[in-house]
């Protein structure tokens, strides 16, 4: 696994669900275990690759470009293409700690 060891922002524990996608395929279905402002935990059994393009998409918000940073068995951590906006950011967790 090559997780960093240093977090450009930090994380919030959350359990939510995403529809994702690679670059040219359709969406599918599935979980975000942590996320940061610069980024994500994604819980997928679709294969990844460190440096693979991927789009993430929270209810009710557009899809978002991000890259694979690192890969570990069914986990990989995501890094958004731009950073989230904090306000964004406080209402998807904010909808996650309702559910």
């Amino acid at each position: 696994m090559n997780e960093p060891s240093a977090r450009s922002s930090a994380r919030q524990s959350v359990l939510i669900g995403v529809r994702v996608r690679r670059k040219g395929e359709s969406w599918f279905k599935s979980r975000i275990s942590d996320m940061s402002l610069t980024g994500f935990r994604l819980m997928s059994y679709v294969k990844l690759q460190v440096g693979m393009e991927v789009w993430v998409m929270f209810a009710g918000f557009e899809g978002r470009k991000a890259f694979v940073t690192w890969v570990c068995d069914h986990e990989a951590g995501c890094e958004f293409e731009t950073p989230m906006h904090p306000a964004i950011f406080d209402h998807i967790v904010r909808g996650a700690e309702a559910d």
